[in-house]
């Protein structure tokens, strides 16, 4: 402990103790029974800004894809999409956050395969997809939420100690093979046990992020379309973003719920769009 003193008007002086500790890694300070904590904000963006910038890209990238369908290459409606691509690598990093800091791993992972049945529906009717998987195409049969969930149920497998490694891996094939069918394809669920697996190492958790998704985008380039396959390698700008993410939750608490209504009502939304504009037809590759 250390202090100094402090001069004041009409030469009264007075001696101010600092104490200064550390917590969680962070430097606080108290001054005169004040918490600095209180008084000081961390820098950067907590989990509340990061999922509203995602929630934001998203909208965009769907809107856009029900009103301009069949992968136009108008500059402007590729930007649209380049800007989608800030989602998906928010949710995965997430998802695994969530993992981490979770009070029941168990009850969170229901949660998110309960959302996946919900949002199912929501995504097929938002872009004419037929309910029923594997009619018209092996690709987007399910939305995202599909491979979080199972990304999720993905982390806690290789964190099981109690499982062996040969059995780890079989299982891992297995939910790859689940996933396929949906949007982001098994990719989700791989980057979200490599970012999960590698928490601390932001450069490895990125190296690995970006590694799944340029074999995702090199999937799309081969049997899917060469120039939205490059556009999903704009994921890299979600590095900045996640580079600066303070720890934070943020001071709204309802975040998560506000999510799990969002997700199903704007799908729910743009499939109305794109029945008023184009009639019941599929405007992407599973449609």
């Amino acid at each position: 402990m250390r202090y100094m003193s402090m001069g004041f008007a009409g030469g009264m002086r007075q001696t101010t103790y600092w104490w200064q500790y550390r917590k969680h890694g962070l430097r606080y300070a108290v001054c005169g029974g004040i918490n600095m904590e209180q008084v000081q904000k961390k820098k950067g963006l907590n989990s509340n800004q990061l999922k509203v910038i995602a929630i934001i890209a998203m909208t965009i990238d769907h809107v856009i894809s029900v009103v301009f369908p069949n992968y136009p290459t108008q500059w402007w409606i590729l930007l649209c999409h380049i800007i989608g691509r800030l989602t998906a690598p928010i949710m995965w990093f997430f998802i695994a956050e969530g993992y981490h800091y979770t009070h029941d791993r168990k009850k969170y992972a229901s949660r998110l395969f309960l959302f996946a049945f919900i949002s199912h529906f929501a995504y097929n009717f938002a872009f004419g997809i037929p309910f029923i998987p594997f009619q018209t195409s092996v690709f987007n049969q399910t939305s995202v939420i599909w491979s979080l969930a199972w990304g999720l149920a993905a982390l806690m497998i290789v964190n099981n100690d109690e499982l062996k490694e040969g059995t780890k891996t079989v299982l891992l094939i297995v939910i790859c093979l689940i996933t396929f069918c949906s949007d982001w394809s098994c990719i989700a669920v791989m980057a979200i046990v490599y970012i999960g697996t590698n928490r601390g190492n932001f450069k490895k958790q990125m190296e690995w992020m970006m590694f799944w998704a340029a074999l995702y985008a090199l999937i799309y380039i081969l049997f899917i379309n060469r120039i939205y396959g490059f556009i999903q390698l704009f994921v890299a700008l979600t590095i900045p973003l996640l580079k600066n993410y303070n720890g934070e939750r943020g001071k709204w608490r309802g975040m998560k719920w506000f999510f799990y209504l969002y997700y199903p009502l704007h799908l729910i939304v743009c499939g109305i769009i794109r029945v008023m504009l184009h009639g019941n037809i599929g405007v992407m590759i599973g449609g």
